[in-house]
């Protein structure tokens, strides 16, 4: 290596920054007394040189150099604190982890390196989709694709992501939720452990002057995290996740290519405690500046929400989590210009499990959780998520089954208010499928038809099962993945998600971004929303009682014409007539349903009624009736009509006759 000059650096940006001359500026934390500094590494030689961080280079706590004369292109590095080699958790690019390690491979070596290319955005902008206008639609990037089943060159990948892009059009989403996307460890250790630190992860104990490769015997991976809710390298995208060797511009690559669609990125990020809070904001600003991310889902135990949604680069980005301080975030009776925070919770979901399969008293949490609305914050809905049963699994299985995982099926939540439907797991019989296939698609109609922001977890739409297995962090197999054959075997699922996500984008009254009144709002004569039972504008909320009508009201998509929509939801075990309230000048017809209803409309009084199936849902919209069209006058009738203006015409003329004979006389 040719002679280095080494100067005093900038404490910030944390971490290796390449400079417009070619420079390297290297900062890094050390809350200790021990000598720290840099560890470089040629390229393909085993071959490093140690660069020790003078104290002159300290501000703070914060050790820094500038260093001119080091090719970039050919050096990797590290840091040291004494004896501990440490990796720069501010890299913006980690190499050592490019292989997805799934087997008993011993523990990569990982070191920080520099990423040179520049990246064509070709212009692509931000969708910015309010929350109320959003479909939403969570995977894992792995086991997304990477089932032979998917039909996908590039499996398991982010490019592999790009090639589904025409099947998320098709089936109407634009925003998806990644899982954990950053660089991870998959492989969990018996005899090796990460210890984190302030700014950097001690990753491997060596002696800074060892040889690169491990002597002795190497450690075994005891168990595989393929979800990665762990401590991480969150500056960069996950090699692994790559089909190239550019894991950088594959990502950007990925973004702009569903921007192009109109489709968001969001991504999941969690911290643990030990993960310090400035950090925590640092590394969202990296993915909107680097990576032009949409939003966060932000899991942890200490994330500085309130600092985060203060932050004025955040204004258009989503932030998504359990709770906010909304006191401390909007003042007296600010709001913000954009609705950016949103509410990611599990209610929803468990009030509406328990209503689906009939649970004694949900009736009123289903009435509540279709109408929820949150003036500062959107809501996040969903039936299912990557923790618990997939929809399939929640109507098939009773308890969970993840003996597979190893932990002696302790492992996963207990709390997944499924029903079998009769029968524990897979089934022969017809009607027990029927039905199943039946409790889906009205789960599907409830997360659709509820205001709020509807999320799908990937293969719900075509009935993606998971054995039974509700905690799948370690299944890196066909258990784990999504299984695309799905869409030929449940075609009928897949149909109806499709339709019911094609309506719900065809009429704003399913996703208003505002309260419902129960009042005529909207000037078409009826109440915005209603409830309906047995008879029309009366409704039973009994704890017994398990159906009800949902009528919403108002402007249809060209905004001015009336927009009539009926949801008839029975979640009974017995069937149940709904008497339909009538509408000026329009009928009742169906718009789809989870299974056949009899629908009779009296056009003469304009009434009708509706019997609901035991454990089904029916939509219904107002169609405009044919204006009656003018009577046909009989020609005899004509010709006496004709006669008396005839008539008319005579006296009229005889009379202003005698009018003028009288004047003369």
């Amino acid at each position: 290596m040719k002679k280095l000059r080494i100067k005093n650096g900038h404490p910030y940006p944390l971490g290796a920054s390449l400079k417009e001359d070619g420079s390297i500026n290297f900062s890094m934390v050390n809350n200790t007394n021990e000598e720290c500094g840099i560890i470089l590494y040629r390229k393909g030689v085993e071959q490093k040189e140690r660069i020790l961080f003078d104290k002159k280079y300290r501000v703070g706590n914060i050790f820094c150099a500038l260093i001119e004369g080091l090719d970039s292109a050919r050096y990797e590095y590290n840091f040291f604190v004494g004896e501990k080699v440490l990796v720069d958790t501010y890299a913006k690019c980690i190499v050592g982890n490019e292989k997805w390690r799934g087997g008993e491979l011993g523990r990569p070596f990982l070191r920080g390196s520099f990423y040179h290319a520049a990246f064509d955005w070709q212009g692509t902008m931000r969708p910015c989709i309010p929350y109320n206008e959003s479909i939403m639609y969570c995977l894992n990037v792995r086991g997304f694709t990477r089932h032979s089943s998917s039909k996908v060159k590039n499996k398991g990948t982010f490019a592999g992501i790009i090639e589904k892009i025409p099947y998320l059009n098709e089936l109407g989403i634009n925003a998806i939720e990644l899982m954990p996307a950053y660089e991870f460890e998959e492989c969990e250790w018996e005899n090796a452990e990460s210890i984190a630190m302030t700014h950097t992860i001690e990753y491997q104990v060596e002696h800074i002057d060892a040889k690169i490769e491990d002597g002795g015997e190497p450690a075994r991976a005891k168990r595989l995290n393929c979800w990665g809710y762990k401590e991480a390298f969150y500056f960069v995208p996950k090699a692994s996740f790559s089909a190239g060797n550019d894991v950088v511009s594959e990502f950007k690559c990925m973004v702009r290519e569903l921007h192009k669609n109109g489709i968001e990125v969001i991504m999941q990020f969690y911290f643990p405690a030990s993960v310090k809070q400035g950090y925590i904001l640092e590394i969202l600003k990296h993915w909107v500046l680097e990576y032009h991310i949409d939003g966060f889902h932000l899991k942890g135990e200490r994330v500085p929400v309130t600092l985060i949604a203060t932050e004025p680069l955040f204004a258009d980005t989503k932030i998504m989590c359990e709770d906010f301080n909304l006191q401390e975030i909007y003042h007296d009776s600010e709001y913000a210009h954009c609705k950016n925070l949103a509410y990611y919770r599990d209610e929803f979901m468990y009030d509406m499990r328990r209503y689906l399969k009939g649970d004694y008293a949900m009736l009123k949490s289903f009435q509540y959780h279709m109408r929820s609305y949150h003036n500062k914050c959107g809501i996040i809905h969903f039936m299912a998520n990557y923790y618990g049963f997939t929809l399939a699994d929640l109507v098939s299985y009773e308890t969970k089954h993840n003996e597979a995982n190893g932990e002696n099926n302790a492992d996963g939540t207990e709390q997944n208010y499924s029903w079998n439907c009769g029968v524990e797991g897979p089934s022969r019989k017809k009607a027990i499928n029927r039905l199943r296939h039946t409790q889906i698609k009205n789960a599907i109609s409830f997360l659709f038809m509820a205001q709020g922001t509807p999320l799908l977890m990937a293969g719900d739409e075509f009935g993606n099962s998971q054995n039974g297995n509700n905690n799948c962090y370690c299944q890196d197999n066909e258990t784990g993945w999504v299984d695309w054959r799905g869409l030929t075997k449940n075609a009928d699922i897949y149909e109806y998600v499709k339709t019911i996500i094609a309506f719900r984008r065809a009429h704003p009254m399913t996703h208003l971004d505002a309260p419902m009144s129960m009042l005529d709002c909207y000037g078409h004569g009826y109440p915005d929303l209603s409830y309906h039972s047995e008879e029309a504008w009366k409704v039973q909320l009994n704890d017994n009682i398990r159906h009800i009508g949902i009528m919403y009201c108002g402007h249809g998509s060209d905004g001015q014409s009336a927009d009539y929509i009926y949801i008839a939801s029975n979640m009974h075990w017995n069937s149940h007539r709904f008497a339909l309230p009538s509408i000026a000048n329009y009928e009742w017809v169906k718009a789809f349903e989870t299974t056949e209803n009899m629908l009779v409309t009296d056009y003469e009084k304009n009434t009708g009624y509706i019997d609901i199936s035991p454990r089904s849902v029916t939509v219904l919209i107002g169609k405009r009736l044919p204006e009656p069209a003018p009577a046909k006058k009989s020609p005899k009738r004509a010709a006496v009509k004709k006669a008396v203006r005839k008539q008319k015409q005579e006296n009229q003329t005889q009379n202003q006759a005698d009018c003028e004979k009288d004047k003369q006389e």
